[in-house]
């Protein structure tokens, strides 16, 4: 066994990345403090191939040399915008077909292993501050919510190993490796 070099990872450019067929997911974050956490969504977004990324609320944009710490570039290649109201960003994407999930952990969640998504269905996942969560108004505006299954004492995790979680599943779900 050994490391691959990065010619044989099989990158893509930003414009290849741009120009690739995406699944049809975007994600959005709502009040993130981190930046770093911000940046890891973005690098996140990019190995899955998400459609987009909508920064809502206190959700720092890039360029910021703490989003670009753990983003790698990803901001270069994930397409972003910023959306000052949440609730606004929710009501568009509804708009335009997207079924708009929360994560969260709510009296009505399912369980994350429990949800199926449709193949050519459009999903908007909505991830929230790293203390309150997902707020009160946005939360009233989404279809579901899905929470991540956990045991330990905590019942909490970073918002940026959340979305990597859920993002994966997401992505397993629609394009099963055979």
């Amino acid at each position: 066994m050994r490391k691959l070099s990065m010619d044989e990872l099989g990158r893509k450019t930003p414009d290849h990345f741009k120009s690739a067929e995406k699944i049809p997911v975007t994600i959005i974050l709502d009040n993130i403090r981190s930046m770093m956490n911000t940046g890891s969504v973005f690098r996140t977004a990019d190995a899955f191939l998400l459609e987009a990324i909508i920064l809502c609320g206190f959700t720092a944009p890039p360029p910021h040399r703490e989003i670009h710490k753990t983003a790698l570039g990803a901001t270069d290649s994930v397409n972003w915008r910023y959306v000052e109201k949440t609730e606004d960003a929710v009501n568009q994407l509804k708009s335009e077909g997207y079924e708009v999930i929360a994560v969260e952990q709510t009296t009505g969640s399912q369980s994350l292993q429990e949800f199926h998504p449709r193949s050519g269905h459009k999903y908007a996942l909505v991830f929230g501050n790293e203390v309150k969560g997902v707020g009160d108004e946005v939360l009233r505006l989404c279809d579901r919510a899905l929470e991540i299954p956990q045991f330990g004492t905590k019942h909490s995790l970073n918002v940026s190993v959340s979305a990597g979680v859920v993002i994966w599943d997401l992505f397993s779900k629609l394009h099963p490796i055979s």
